[in-house]
């Protein structure tokens, strides 16, 4: 563990792969932290994350130039994993600084597709010393503020001609496996009433998911079976068995829960009408979504006014580390424009000028949180 200027300890060092600081005049006080992630999923853009972290960067070294004396120390962290590529945990870093104790306990037996265990990958980087994760865990008085600079990754600021969006909620997501099991058969012996079709289950369940989601009657609700498959896959054969991986997402975590309850309940009835068993219906994840703090919030706004820059407010419907950040701190997030909303894949593009326009609001907004005693 490396120690930070201000006497607080650099947290998760193999959690944190960058760190930079400027310290305030009560460095006792907790501190105003800004960052993101610099991993990314097969194939994909340079900028997801990445802006967020270099972005964070350029301000300290800014403030640092200008003779700016912050009250409170400002701090930048580069979390890890926050793209469930390898270990199939989304915000890892971020989840576990958080102080997810069911994380702690589960890193010890997590492997990769290598069978390389969490704890390997951490000793071989140089980080973990040890087994007992839950000693990255922060306190509630780390951190005063957390703010995050993040492409929008979708494409409302360009088609808006909006320079900034500040988002005032994180919509989570929950995770759902659903597996039927039926008879199987020849595709062409067995007739169509004697049927029990685990494919047209899973396929009437999907349509079901689309449904619900619908009749939530939300714009902010939204539903994707993102996974469909089955058993054994071939054409002259009626599936035996399938399995299914939902993705729900909402910031109103009622709502979306009741939308999981309203899918849950139509497997079962799927499941009888159609004589298929139902093996599994299993949540993987239910993660509660998180509210932007007012006082960061307000901080942008001032910074997008002395600017001159538009803004719009706006929610994330994509998963970011301040979605954990937030149970640990104030939390708000600034978005830019990027090239017709595209992330996750080669085109993903933000400008130069969209790219200065938010380092300048992160600035500003870090120095005006830094100034509150």
């Amino acid at each position: 563990m490396l120690a930070f200027p201000s006497g607080r300890m650099l947290w998760a060092t193999y959690l944190v792969g960058a760190e930079f600081f400027l310290k305030g005049s009560e460095p006792d006080l907790p501190a105003v932290s800004t960052g993101s992630h610099i991993d990314a999923i097969p194939y994909s853009g340079k900028y997801d994350g990445v802006i967020g972290v270099l972005g964070a960067i350029e301000p300290i070294n800014v403030l640092m130039r200008s003779g700016f004396k912050p009250i409170r120390s400002l701090e930048v962290i580069m979390f890890t994993s926050e793209e469930p590529t390898r270990y199939g945990i989304s915000c890892l870093g971020s989840r576990l600084l958080a102080g997810s104790v069911s994380l702690a306990g589960a890193l010890k037996q997590t492997v990769d597709n290598h069978n390389i265990s969490f704890l390997d990958a951490a000793k071989s980087a140089g980080y973990a010393k040890n087994e007992d994760f839950s000693n990255v865990f922060l306190d509630d008085q780390n951190y005063s503020a957390f703010v995050e600079l993040h492409i929008e990754q979708g494409p409302i600021l360009e088609n808006e001609g909006v320079s900034i969006g500040i988002v005032t909620a994180i919509a989570a997501p929950a995770s759902i496996k659903v597996d039927f099991a039926g008879s199987g058969g020849h595709a062409g012996a067995v007739l169509m009433p004697q049927r029990n079709d685990a494919g047209l289950a899973a396929a009437e369940l999907a349509l079901a998911v689309e449904k619900h989601v619908l009749e939530s009657g939300s714009m902010d609700t939204v539903g994707t079976v993102g996974i469909l498959e089955l058993h054994p896959g071939a054409i002259n054969s009626i599936p035996s068995k399938s399995h299914l991986e939902i993705d729900t997402r909402d910031i109103d975590e009622k709502r979306r829960n009741n939308v999981i309850e309203k899918i849950h309940e139509s497997a079962v009835a799927i499941s009888k009408r159609r004589g298929v068993e139902l093996l599994e219906f299993k949540i993987v994840n239910q993660d509660p979504p998180a509210l932007s703090d007012e006082s960061v919030i307000k901080a942008m706004e001032s910074a997008t006014q002395v600017l001159n820059l538009s803004r719009k407010k706006m929610i994330s419907r994509a998963y970011h580390d301040s979605l954990f950040m937030a149970r640990k701190a104030a939390m708000a997030m600034i978005f830019i424009p990027c090239y017709k909303g595209y992330s996750h894949k080669p085109e993903e593009y933000a400008s130069p000028e969209d790219i200065a326009n938010g380092v300048k609001v992160l600035v500003l907004t870090l120095a005006n949180l830094s100034l509150i005693n």
